[in-house]
Parts: C-alpha cells; sequence; structure tokens
C-alpha cells in the first residue's frame, strides 16, 4: 500500500496524516491567511446560562407562592416574620400545606421531563424523541395504573414496605420496560430508525391505553375518581408525602443525568466512533434507559400526563446555547422546572377559582413548538 502526497507549493500548504487512506492530506488554508476568530467560549456561556435560568426559576417560585385563590402573599408573610409577627393558620396552611409543596412538586416534576427529553433525543440521536410522545410516559401511566387499582391484590408485607413509593415504583417499572421495548424495537445493527420509533412509539402507547381502559373499568368509584385527576395531569393533590415519594428518585436521577453528557457527546458522532474514543456505549444505553426510566416514571406517578416538557425545552436549549450535554441537561432541568411552574400558575388562575388541569396548559403552547421542530426538521422523518 502506497502513500501518496497533496498539494506542495508557494502556499506552503499543511499538512496532515490520514490513517485511513495512509496519505498526506493538503490543508487548503494557505499560512499567510489569518485564521478566524474563534469561537463563542461554550463554557462561559453554559455558566451565564446556568445563572440565568437559576435566577429565573427564583423568580417565578416567589411568583408561585404568591398566586393563587387566596389573598396571601409570600412578601406579606416574609415581612411578618421578619419582624417577629407569628403568621395566622390560613397564612400557614395556605403557604407551608398547599403551595410549597406544590411548587417543589412542580419543579421536581418539570425537571425530570425536561432532562428525560434531553437524554432520550441524545440516545436516539434526534430532536423529536420525548418520554411522552414515544409511549415511555404511556408505560409509566399504566404502572401507576397498576398500582392504584390492582396494589391490594399484593401480599400486605410488600404494601408495607413499600408504603407511599409503591406507586412511583410501579410507574418506574412500566417506564423501564416501554423504554427497553422500544429501544430494542426501533434499533438494528446499531441503527436507530426514527419513523420506526414513532409508530412503535404509538402502537405502544395504543396498547398501554387499552390495558389501562380494562383496569379503569375494573376499578371502583374511588379509584376512578383518583385516576380521572390523576390522567389530566396536575399538580392540585401535591403533598409533602408525595414529595417524599417521587422527590428522592427524580433528584438521584437528575443527579446522575449530567455525567452522561459527556458520553452522549460521543454518542452523537456515532456509536462506533462513541466506543472508538473510549466510551462504553452499551453501559451507556443502560445508564441512559434507567435515567429515563426513573424520572419519567416518578413523575408521571405524582402528576399524571404532562406533555411536550421532553421535547420543547431540550430542542430551545440546543437553538440558544448549543448542543453540549454536559450544559444541555443542567440548564433542560432549569428551564422545564421554569415552564412546568408557570404552566401551574396559568392553571390557577385562567379560570379561577378553579383550576385547569397542567396538561391542557402544556400541551396548547408545546404543540404549536412540536409542528415547528417538525416543519424545520423534515429529514428527520423522512428515512
Amino acid at each position: 500500500m502506497g502513500c501518496s502526497f497533496w498539494g506542495s507549493g508557494r502556499a506552503r500548504r499543511r499538512r496532515r496524516w490520514n490513517l485511513t487512506n495512509c496519505s498526506m492530506v493538503a490543508d487548503a488554508t494557505p499560512l499567510n491567511i489569518a485564521p478566524r476568530a474563534l469561537p463563542v467560549d461554550r463554557i462561559r456561556r453554559a455558566r451565564l446560562g446556568h445563572l440565568l435560568l437559576g435566577a429565573g426559576l427564583l423568580v417565578i417560585s416567589a411568583a408561585s407562592l404568591t398566586v393563587g385563590a387566596t389573598d396571601i402573599s409570600l412578601g406579606s408573610a416574609l415581612s411578618k416574620l421578619a419582624q417577629g409577627e407569628p403568621l395566622t393558620r390560613l397564612e400557614q396552611v395556605v403557604l407551608w400545606d398547599i403551595r410549597l409543596p406544590r411548587l417543589v412538586l412542580g419543579i421536581l416534576v418539570g425537571a425530570a421531563l425536561a432532562v428525560s427529553g434531553a437524554v432520550m433525543q441524545g440516545l436516539f440521536r434526534n430532536p423529536l424523541a420525548d418520554p411522552g410522545l414515544v409511549g415511555v410516559g404511556a408505560g409509566a401511566g399504566l404502572g401507576a395504573i397498576c398500582a392504584i387499582v390492582l396494589g391490594g391484590l399484593l401480599p400486605v408485607t410488600l404494601i408495607d414496605g413499600l408504603g407511599n413509593q409503591m406507586i412511583p415504583v410501579a410507574a418506574f417499572l412500566g417506564a423501564w420496560a416501554s423504554t427497553i421495548l422500544l429501544y430494542r424495537v426501533s434499533t438494528r445493527r446499531g441503527r436507530t430508525s426514527v419513523a420506526t420509533m414513532l409508530l412503535a412509539g404509538i402502537a405502544l402507547a395504543a396498547l398501554t391505553g387499552a390495558l389501562a381502559g380494562i383496569l379503569i373499568y375494573m376499578a371502583n368509584d374511588q379509584q376512578l375518581r383518583d385516576l380521572t385527576f390523576w390522567g389530566l395531569g396536575s399538580l392540585a393533590g401535591a403533598s409533602w408525602t408525595k414529595v417524599a415519594a417521587a422527590g428522592p428518585i427524580i433528584l438521584a436521577a437528575i443527579i446522575a443525568a449530567p455525567f452522561l453528557g459527556r458520553g452522549l457527546n460521543g454518542l452523537a458522532l456515532g456509536e462506533a466512533t462513541a466506543a472508538h474514543i473510549g466510551h462504553s456505549v452499551q453501559r451507556l444505553k443502560n445508564a441512559s434507559i434507567l435515567m429515563v426510566a426513573a424520572a419519567t416514571g416518578a413523575a408521571v406517578a405524582v402528576s399524571g400526563g404532562i406533555g411536550f416538557i421532553g421535547i420543547i425545552v431540550p430542542h430551545l436549549l440546543r437553538l440558544a446555547t448549543g448542543p453540549d450535554h454536559r450544559a444541555l441537561l443542567i440548564n433542560s432541568a432549569l428551564l422545564g422546572a421554569i415552564l412546568l411552574v408557570l404552566a401551574d400558575m396559568i392553571a390557577r388562575v385562567i379560570i379561577a377559582p378553579a383550576e385547569l388541569p397542567i396538561g391542557i396548559i402544556t400541551a396548547v403552547l408545546g404543540a404549536p413548538v412540536f409542528l415547528w421542530i417538525l416543519l424545520r426538521r423534515r429529514d428527520l422523518v423522512d428515512m
């Protein structure tokens, strides 16, 4: 096998060794031309994004604690506490027992859905992937419905051992099974077909919907009431008990997600390239699937069906800050929390004193954005 040399001349072109064809390939840029300006400092931009989104989350959280059916604001409560005056019983109930757990749960759920969407898009290498769109959320919902309707059939010792964790654990198992099935169906010879993924997600959602319908038919009146409010997607039933049940699972998944960033960056170049530069592709896949299943399952278990957060947030952040998953995953958690808390505020005030389900708000806001993404990236489904 011979090696060839290209392009010696006045321009004194630089050459680099090409290991693929054992040749010296010329760089067409002459040495006497000034180099291009350095790209924007992505680290500084990522840190700026963290600070801005963190500040935005603090502002929207303070507003969430103030907005509600009763005329009780966070500012007046803090002013009383600063002056040494005790809060009234109504203020304690509204702020501590109603609004604060609702805010904490909204932050956790929004962050979980957004980070899960970012991880799935990195895993499938496509911005159309989303836990709710491809059936992972439906699988988590089926697991939660099984726990609500059939939980009483489990052994008493198992019920007592799981306690408040029974519904989140069941939703996690449903999301995990759905994610595994989806990945196995849509991936062949190391390549993931987006069209197959979407069609498999539709079929999976239809199957889980049919099974959920059977369970709903078997449910009693109290279970039907719980399932009705849960299925629409809402934080109205938020409590410290739900925060304690889902919070540890969601927090563990969100904390673990940034450690997948470097591997997802490598996976964007293809599985073979990622393996060549030192990433364990199969371990990365397993960790990503586990993280998505845990976060989505726990979030769906306590909030019901809330869509489009996982597909909108990562895509907008990629346009604003770039595709680096090390910053994208953290920013997705912050922006997802902001959007869900904002949607919850809208749901509380738009028809006050009644409340709209959050799933309706996110669908109204998210569906046009999804169509816009689809029209911009038609090549992703023309496969």
